[in-house]
């Protein structure tokens, strides 16, 4: 297989002329036959990487997902784009299992998800030795190991995989999953030689603030005002503190609802179908709703209390933003958040406690710090930048700086000459010259760098201390009790002479000061389109999405939509060009769009740009047939029956008994009494016994809303 067919699937499928960094290289590997852990943030492209060689390759693409509305999203999607998918997890009937069991074993699919119950139960190893195997995709892969955030001991059992597929290439992804995370993937799934590859977890699109927690319902009701229409999530500790907020929201006249595992499962599908489909824009939840979310269009994301770890916290503001469009994230921070979060992880979590109370430090850390925050997060999974981003609170209101250079060289010289085999407390002890007793025990009195920093304060060094870590110029080894680590950036400040420029010790005066002239701060303005037109677009995507019974963002992102403002294409051609449209989504949606750009911009702007429906209109009057205006066009005759049916709702003179019979009329137009407006075509399709073919119904409701 060859990467042309690779990139020529990218744009028929997913309407992508370019793939982004490493998806490349990752889809030929796979294509090699060999296995590979791939990290990349949430909203990154992770899944191109497997579903292009899924469309590619011959077999079908085994994916294992964790939750079922996970799955559901995903499936749906694909088919949105033309591909052949389905899932098998519990929420399927005996009779539905078997009939997606059938397709899978008959090579009718090229993807199928999978729980990782159902893929280590005894009854589907021999289903999956028969059936024709492309590759295997272990998606949020960190749930494997005991020291990712998420663990989950029935993902422990897919070590069979490579025993019993030695030949079937192996791909596991995950957004978040520091060092020992990584390793320790690599060890459960056996896999010998994987290449790793670790993308950019940059996410510049995401805006980061964290602001002090007094007044937090007053802060996001004046939040949410400045962002009508938008969907986010907040995130919030507890159920009840989800049902609170949710009600106060409600009040203030948002139209909000909560969402928590303490629901029932139809409650709980019904608040998260409302939220997809944009009829609620704003929901309460609890960490219970983060992974089941692949919506792109959430445009922020609030934290009404500190997450447990930077892994979770970065996880779950990955929801916002998917598609690369400019979003927001907030994150509420006070003592009583980490004193609580402290006194939960002592109750409830007796493994590993250390390490996860030292995660939960670092949290901590990330919402007092005095620098760039993105440059931290960055830091954290492992990749180094020197560049302040400019586009979080910090950036936006920076503190002063003083040159740390001199200060850096003493702790990490320390560290160094202390063979990295101590914690930051008794680093800075040793650097402050302490009479301490362990010191004098160890000998580290006799180290050079004994006393080095004594005319800096304790908490001035810890201060500094952590501007060093947060910059990666040193790390903490949770599996040796939490020692300090020097990194490559150590050694470009004490042997090629980097400057360390570090944020002055401030006075709790300062620091409170400088925390109200930061929540006061302007949000930084929104770089996509959002203009008129962008809300007509918007507004014609969710009836499209109404009268499909999909999600809008399936149909087309906020991205798509904000280039389109931009671009404002009249033209298939033109519209071929927009990221986001494929040549699925060009024959089921195009023309709707291209004619709303039109009537927006005008019959001067559009002059001699022939709308897409008015050359259907012109070949039908020549007396062409659909399926010869379908093999002109190289449309679908689905998709010239749409134009027929908006031609003849617009007045157009269209015969349109000769495309329906008015019994067939008749059907669709006495459905509509026991169905429920806004009518969908799939309701009228299974109201009718599946015996009016959907654009047959299109055409039918057509005539109906032009008698009306």
């Amino acid at each position: 297989m060859n990467m042309p067919a690779a990139q020529d699937a990218l744009k028929k499928y997913f309407g992508y002329d370019t793939f982004r960094p490493m998806q490349a290289d990752i889809i030929e590997q796979v294509y090699a036959g060999k296995d590979s852990l791939v990290l990349m943030p949430t909203g990154g492209g992770k899944s191109i990487c497997y579903q292009v060689p899924a469309v590619t390759l011959p077999g079908t693409a085994v994916v294992v997902s964790p939750l079922i509305s996970l799955m559901k999203d995903q499936v749906e999607a694909l088919r949105a784009n033309g591909v052949q998918a389905a899932f098998l997890n519990s929420s399927l009937g005996e009779a539905d299992q078997r009939a997606v069991e059938d397709q899978f074993f008959n090579g009718e699919l090229q993807l199928l998800y999978v729980s990782p119950e159902k893929l280590t139960s005894r009854d589907f190893l021999p289903l999956l030795k028969r059936a024709e195997v492309s590759l295997f995709a272990i998606d949020e892969a960190h749930c494997i190991s005991s020291w990712g955030h998420d663990f989950r001991p029935e993902y422990t059992r897919m070590k069979f995989l490579k025993q019993e597929f030695r030949d079937t290439p192996i791909l596991a992804l995950t957004a978040t999953a520091d060092k020992l995370t990584r390793k320790d993937i690599l060890r459960q799934l056996n896999l010998p030689d994987p290449q790793v590859f670790i993308s950019s977890f940059d996410r510049p699109n995401l805006s980061l603030e964290v602001r002090p927690g007094q007044r937090r319902r007053e802060q996001i009701l004046r939040f949410i005002g400045k962002r009508p229409n938008e969907s986010g999530i907040i995130y919030c500790l507890s159920r009840k503190g989800t049902e609170q907020l949710a009600e106060k929201l409600q009040d203030a006249g948002i139209t909000a609802d909560y969402y928590h595992a303490g629901l029932s499962p139809e409650e709980r599908d019904a608040v998260q179908e409302a939220f997809i489909n944009d009829n609620t824009p704003v929901i309460c939840a609890t960490v219970a709703f983060g992974m089941g979310i692949d919506k792109s269009n959430v445009r922020w994301v609030i934290h009404y209390n500190l997450p447990k770890n930077i892994e979770s916290y970065y996880q779950e503001i990955g929801r916002a933003g998917r598609d690369g469009a400019k979003s927001d994230t907030l994150l509420f921070y006070s003592y009583n958040d980490v004193a609580l979060m402290e006194d939960i992880l002592k109750q409830n979590d007796s493994d590993q406690l250390d390490i996860k109370l030292a995660k939960l430090d670092r949290m901590r850390q990330f919402a007092e710090a005095v620098g760039c925050r993105r440059r931290i997060l960055l830091s954290y999974f492992g990749e180094e930048t020197t560049e302040d981003c400019g586009n979080c609170d910090i950036c936006r209101n920076p503190p002063k700086t003083i040159d740390g250079t001199e200060i850096a060289q003493k702790a990490l010289s320390a560290i160094y000459r202390l063979r990295q085999q101590v914690g930051m407390t008794l680093a800075i002890d040793v650097l402050r010259g302490s009479g301490k007793k362990e010191i004098f025990e160890r000998g580290y009195q006799n180290i050079k760098t004994y006393g080095a920093g004594r005319d800096i304060p304790f908490l001035e060094w810890q201060h500094y201390m952590l501007q060093l870590l947060n910059y990666g110029y040193i790390e903490i080894a949770h599996d040796e009790h939490g020692v300090l680590k020097l990194t490559p950036a150590s050694n470009r400040v004490l042997f090629d002479g980097e400057k360390v420029p570090l944020v002055r010790f401030a006075t709790l005066k300062e620091r409170q000061e400088a925390e109200k002239a930061q929540a006061k701060a302007k949000a930084t303005e929104r770089q996509g389109v959002r203009d008129e037109l962008f809300e007509k677009l918007r507004q014609l995507r969710r009836q499209l999405a109404q009268e499909r019974g999909v999600p809008p963002y399936i149909i087309f992102s906020d991205k798509t939509l904000e280039e389109m403002a931009a671009v404002r294409p009249m033209t298939d051609d033109e519209m071929k060009r927009i990221s986001g449209v494929g040549e699925r989504k060009l024959h089921l949606y195009g023309n709707y769009f291209i004619d709303a750009i039109i009537e927006h911009v005008g019959p001067a702007a559009s002059r001699g740009k022939s709308s897409t429906y008015q050359i259907t209109h012109d070949m039908y009057q020549r007396g062409l047939s659909v399926s010869e205006i379908a093999q002109k066009r190289q449309l679908t005759e689905t998709t010239v029956y749409s134009h027929l049916a908006i031609l003849f709702e617009k007045g157009q003179d269209i015969n349109l008994h000769e495309l329906v019979t008015p019994s067939e009329v008749d059907q669709v137009v006495k459905s509509l009494r026991y169905l429920q407006e806004p009518y969908k075509l799939k309701d009228v399709f299974e109201y009718l016994d599946e015996q009016v073919p959907y654009h047959k119904i299109r055409l039918a409701l057509a005539y109906a809303k032009r008698e009306a």
